[in-house]
């Protein structure tokens, strides 16, 4: 796959929303048209049915052109944002399960759960999930609590790459979480701001999963809400120059695009106020900047993003075509129809292994 950003390239951030219900708002509109508003995310509170859920893409691919790109955590367990007529997936601590005992039959599983996830969003027009998660589990339960693969960096090396081949054979970018590792700290980032206190050398298990994945050529991630001492001692991942422009960018060669982690979270908070979030997680080089659940908050970062462009002339219509020259590559390729989709003997094959890994 080719590279999203070009070596040395500077990505003009734009900004994910959120909605309030399964409608678009008159004041949502208004939201999603401001310039730099890219996106939104999807959860539970947006989704009734597939036939309601169908009205709502519709009705926001006809706001913009191009259309605003359209996401959602999708990564099966309790972390399935989209229930209903969509497969249940199975936790990814299941995958590492069967790992242990049957490595083979793993990979063909998480390679086939990776598709089917994948699949079905696509054939109701929802661009990407954020997944799978890369980190570690490390024992600490809380916010990883079987959403983590397994506790083996080769493990979860294995059994992720599967799940991305599985997610890119069906038209959709994979988006690994959580860079550089969320696995060793027992804090949740949507509470707190974990501290991260390990050695350098003992975070190199933490970034194996996610080094394999851009050797086999990642094009987007997510960063985490955690402070790493021996990276960064003053900056959570998120906002830290030394992490994504130095470790991840010129150290690790990563040329994809970096979504933050949402800044309304409280290990977010640190950096001040949803503008100055915004400004801080632009300057360490976050692409994509995620912010749900609050409205006002929305407004006043895209504001502050609008700062960054001219605001009339050929520079900002140039501006304006990066931007969405570069949200086109992580758009979901053709898929199925629905019906079409479930009469696939590889759907069939991959609702078993649903059936098998969720009992």
């Amino acid at each position: 796959m080719k590279s999203v950003v070009a070596p040395g390239e500077e990505f003009p951030g734009t900004l994910l929303c959120t909605l309030e219900g399964p409608r678009l708002t008159p004041a949502e509109r208004e939201l999603l048209s401001h310039p730099r508003a890219g996106g939104v995310v999807l959860f539970e509170r947006n989704f009734q049915d597939r036939a309601q859920l169908t009205a709502l893409l519709s009705e926001l691919r006809a706001l913009r052109s191009p259309s605003l790109l359209v996401t959602v955590d999708q990564e099966g367990g309790r972390v399935q944002r989209l229930r209903g007529d969509f497969s249940p997936l199975p936790a990814a601590v299941a995958l590492g399960a069967l790992y242990s005992r049957e490595r083979t039959q793993a990979l063909e599983a998480a390679r086939a759960l990776g598709w089917l996830m994948a699949a079905e969003l696509r054939a109701v027009g929802v661009d990407l999930s954020f997944a799978p998660i890369l980190d570690l589990d490390r024992g600490h339960g809380g916010v990883l609590a079987s959403r983590a693969f397994s506790s083996s960096p080769e493990a979860t090396a294995e059994l992720g790459l599967a799940w991305i081949e599985g997610a890119h054979s069906a038209g959709m970018v994979a988006v690994a979480k959580h860079y550089p590792g969320h696995g060793g700290v027992p804090g949740d980032s949507h509470k707190i701001l974990p501290r991260d206190t390990r050695p350098r050398a003992a975070l190199k298990e933490d970034l194996l999963p996610f080094q394999r994945a851009l050797r086999a050529g990642l094009r987007a991630l997510m960063t985490a809400h955690v402070l790493y001492q021996a990276l960064d001692p003053e900056r959570p991942a998120g906002f830290s120059p030394a992490i994504l422009r130095g470790l991840l960018r010129a150290e690790q060669g990563f040329q994809g695009l970096i979504f933050s982690d949402d800044l309304c979270m409280a290990g977010a908070r640190t950096a001040g106020d949803p503008a100055a979030r915004v400004r801080a997680a632009r300057r360490a080089g976050c692409d994509l900047l995620v912010l749900c659940h609050d409205a006002e908050a929305a407004w006043e970062s895209l504001e502050e993003l609008a700062t960054e462009q001219p605001r009339r002339g050929k520079q900002a219509e140039e501006l304006e075509a990066r931007v969405w020259g570069r949200l086109e590559e992580l758009r979901g390729g053709a898929a199925p129809a629905w019906e079409e989709l479930r009469a696939l003997p590889r759907w069939r094959a991959a609702r078993a292994w649903c059936e098998r890994l969720s009992t």
